[in-house]
């Protein structure tokens, strides 16, 4: 089905989610080299045309008929499985097998390229497959992540014991992954994990209940256990790599008591798991398991991140098609005031989402090349990542919704489903709470406010801001980083750990899009955004007064077509920014 407009009705299916966001497109231009641009293109597109049609069919489908535990044959045989839709089924072959996003990290060979694919692709893909399934998008998060720490602490002998399962095409041969870490007494508190480990007859043994195991049917997953004896916290624990079958095809002996009945995500199983003696390999060294496992949870908590930004863009897609067509008042709604200022407020923290999960997939792919200060900027900007962007799509998803109106709260468009699907980015992998302690403790323990500091100075310096601009914004930025301190360096102030996280995100997604303009060259709209996120986001605002910026002044922003320095320059003039003071930009050190 092709666009269409029934009585006033705008149904969007059957666009193509990729020319439909030119963004997405400039974006790519920046953070992809140009054969690899070139090159990827047509998947690009051809992803895009999916999601808006067959994809989105699918998902549907697959959200409406969820996936159902059978615990025994029909002869009465334990020989537990979980049976998913043919929906869902055609949707991993698209994600794992025909676009290869969980191999395509890990070697050469998919989309026809003869090198691994840089973070930026992967991502960008999945930004765009999220914009029609989400629930799938987990498993294979944690299948490229489980691959990923694999390879990193794993023996040689287990990578190659599992290494081409997990990075094959082939349906029929290809291992998805899983993190079964989460317990009853042992949450966000994963030092308090019960789950045994033996060593018994040259074979270690895992006993216990993990409580909520997502993709709980897969052929590997990543466990913590704490080894008979060993210490309490999470320095006892170890990391283990728990095969569905063991080598003679036989079920491991674990038990799948029940999936859960989730508020979203529903045509993923997630359920409850009994341990009773299963085979399982160590991961790199006893009693390092959760440093370990933290490398899995932050691609787990960036690929978190990127979804949230993809499911807030879907918003934003079907917003601008509705409004751009939909009459009101004798009006189309986007000419309405109240709607500019409503999809401008979308739009902006979307695409502040989007700046800061391409930006840190560029550091991750510098850091896995051994570049230090990447590395130190992947530890902090992840968690900020975590923290702000998935609780952002909950309101944007939310307010994308709305925007539709009745139909939105019909299950037979998606707009409820998308609103269901962001809550979990906010909760799995970490709470909000959590993740933003994690941000204090990347700066605490790690160093990482004094390098993020520089390295946003000197995107400022070749950002496509003004002098008075980019002045503004450094000491904006200063002064973000001395309110972190003082939180660092007194306890008493943990309060505040959300409230300054949440700071320290508009002020660096700001900078990142600052400078993504400066990039485009012929096309600086994105230093507009960088401004609004300045003007509402960062400086201090006075509820009872007027605000004397008209929406109409940045409606055009909403058209997504290239903006010349001069115009932008106009637009960012009209938002009547204060000059910077006198006081000289104090360096932030810890």
């Amino acid at each position: 089905m092709s666009n269409a407009i029934h009585r006033n009705i705008p149904d969007n299916r059957g666009h193509n989610a990729f020319t439909s966001d030119p963004e997405l497109s400039s974006l790519l231009d920046v953070y992809l080299d140009s054969d690899l641009r070139q090159h990827t293109a047509p998947f690009f597109d051809e992803l895009g045309k999916l999601v808006g049609d067959e994809l989105e069919t699918l998902a549907l489908a697959a959200d409406k008929n969820p996936p159902i535990l059978h615990l025994r044959t029909r002869n009465g045989a334990d020989a537990q499985h979980i049976e998913k839709h043919p929906a869902y089924q055609r949707l991993e072959h698209y994600a794992y097998s025909h676009f290869g996003l969980a191999a395509m990290s890990h070697r050469g060979g998919v989309l026809d390229w003869p090198e691994p694919m840089p973070p930026a692709v992967k991502y960008g893909l999945t930004f765009l497959f999220v914009q029609a399934e989400f629930g799938l998008c987990c498993p294979l998060s944690m299948s490229d992540s489980l691959t990923r720490t694999l390879r990193k602490f794993g023996s040689e002998a287990l990578i190659a014991q599992f290494i081409d399962h997990l990075t094959s095409q082939d349906e029929a041969q290809h291992f998805q992954g899983a993190m079964f870490m989460t317990e009853q007494d042992a949450g966000s508190d994963v030092g308090a994990i019960t789950t045994e480990a033996r060593y018994e007859n040259g074979v270690w043994r895992l006993y216990g209940d993990k409580w909520f195991c997502s993709n709980p049917d897969a052929d590997l997953a990543m466990v913590l256990a704490r080894p008979e004896g060993g210490q309490g916290g999470t320095r006892g624990l170890t990391l283990f790599l728990l095969p569905r079958r063991l080598p003679d095809g036989r079920l491991n002996n674990y038990r799948i008591l029940r999936l859960k009945d989730k508020m979203g995500t529903r045509s993923m199983a997630s359920g409850e798991i009994a341990l009773e003696g299963a085979e399982a390999y160590v991961v790199g060294e006893e009693g390092k398991g959760f440093k370990h496992m933290t490398d899995m949870i932050n691609m787990s908590r960036l690929s978190n991140g990127v979804r949230s930004a993809g499911l807030m863009r879907r918003a934003m897609n079907e917003s601008l098609y509705i409004a751009r067509n939909r009459h009101a008042f004798g009006r189309h709604l986007i000419e309405l005031p109240l709607m500019q200022r409503q999809l401008l407020k979308m739009m902006l923290t979307a695409e502040q989402g989007r700046s800061m999960v391409f930006h840190t997939a560029e550091c991750l792919r510098r850091a896995d090349k051994g570049d230090q200060e990447a590395a130190k900027l992947l530890r902090i900007l992840t968690p900020l990542i975590k923290f702000r962007t998935t609780r952002d799509a909950r309101r944007v998803t939310t307010d994308g919704m709305e925007v539709r109106g009745g139909c939105g709260y019909i299950e037979e468009w998606s707009d409820a489903r998308v609103v269901r699907d962001a809550h979990l980015g906010s909760i799995w992998e970490g709470t909000s709470n959590i993740v933003a302690l994690d941000v204090f403790r990347a700066i605490r323990r790690e160093g990482t406010l004094p390098v993020l500091s520089d390295y946003l100075h000197r995107l400022i310096d070749a950002s496509a801001l003004a002098e008075r601009e980019s002045c503004l914004l450094k000491q904006v930025l200063d002064k973000a980083g001395l309110a972190a301190k003082k939180v660092v360096e007194n306890a008493n102030n943990e309060h505040e750990v959300r409230r300054i996280a949440s700071t320290l995100y508009h002020a660096t997604s700001a900078v990142f899009l600052a400078w993504e303009a400066q990039q485009q060259r012929d096309n600086q709209r994105r230093a507009a955004l960088a401004a609004l996120v300045l003007r509402y986001k960062l400086l201090p605002q006075d509820p009872t007064v007027i605000d004397s910026v008209p929406a109409e002044h940045f409606a055009e922003l909403l058209e997504e077509r290239p903006m010349g320095a001069t115009r932008v320059a106009q637009l960012i003039a009209n938002l009547n920014l204060p000059e910077p003071t006198a006081e000289r930009v104090q360096e932030v050190a810890l």
